[in-house]
């Protein structure tokens, strides 16, 4: 039985009009693996689809051997897949600790969440700082630290992360981009779904480019920094 993330020829539509049509590709456990691709070319509905939020109409979902194809999205998380979504979407009237605490919610341990706090404020010790600040009074890239902070606090096999770089200065890119690479050192797979193709290809292992709903290139990081179907796909 294969293990990763498997996605096998998936079709998804919105109101019967296909956004992915026949996308295949996989996460190998223990790498970084990158989706590629401009805006509407379908990467979020790859995650939608993922996730069960947005079912494929046909093809195959598997994690780890389990078929996630119809599952609900509680039954997907429970499988060990955890998503940081596009634009970070922290709870704002929650605390910090409260926001975390969300993350963790299908853990029935006391101790095990008290474990996971420590293990999130050891990678970001500003969330420690400001465990009792309102989540919405925070600037945009510490509410992007609590965004990835809340996915790890259900010790993901698994991180699906969507356009992490949205929205953020060039410097707090650089400085989430380290934190996903600290993320996959510690043993948790990452498959991260982006725009920015040369901070993604610095960390990645292996990607695939998406253009138009279609998989239209794939290869290790090397390969895809000198392809022309990468070009195109983001400059025509």
């Amino acid at each position: 039985m294969q293990s990763g993330l498997i996605v096998e020829e998936v079709y998804t539509a919105y109101d019967k009009a296909d956004v992915l049509e026949g996308v295949s590709l996989t996460a190998k456990p223990g790498q970084i693996t990158c989706l590629l691709g401009s805006n509407g070319s379908g990467k979020s509905t790859l995650i939608r689809s993922i996730l069960g939020l947005t079912p494929p109409h046909s093809g195959r979902i598997t994690f780890d051997g389990v078929d996630l194809t119809r599952l609900p999205t509680h039954k997907v998380v429970a499988a060990g897949i955890a998503c940081i979504p596009e634009g970070r979407k922290v709870f704002p009237k929650l605390t910090v600790e409260e926001n975390l605490r969300v993350g963790a919610y299908q853990e029935p341990s006391d101790q095990v969440v008290l474990e996971r706090f420590e293990e999130v404020y050891e990678i970001f010790p500003r969330l420690r700082e400001r465990r009792t600040q309102l989540a919405g009074t925070m600037s945009g890239g510490e509410q992007a630290m609590l965004s990835i902070g809340r996915g790890l606090m259900r010790h993901p096999d698994i991180l699906l992360i969507d356009e992490p770089s949205l929205g953020l200065s060039p410097l707090l890119v650089q400085e989430n981009f380290k934190v996903i690479r600290n993320i996959y050192e510690r043993g948790i797979t990452v498959f991260l779904v982006e725009q920015n193709v040369h901070q993604t290809l610095a960390i990645a292992h292996y990607g695939y480019v998406l253009s138009k709903g279609r998989v239209v290139a794939e290869g290790t990081a090397e390969q895809l920094q000198g392809n022309e179907e990468v070009s195109q796909a983001y400059f025509g």
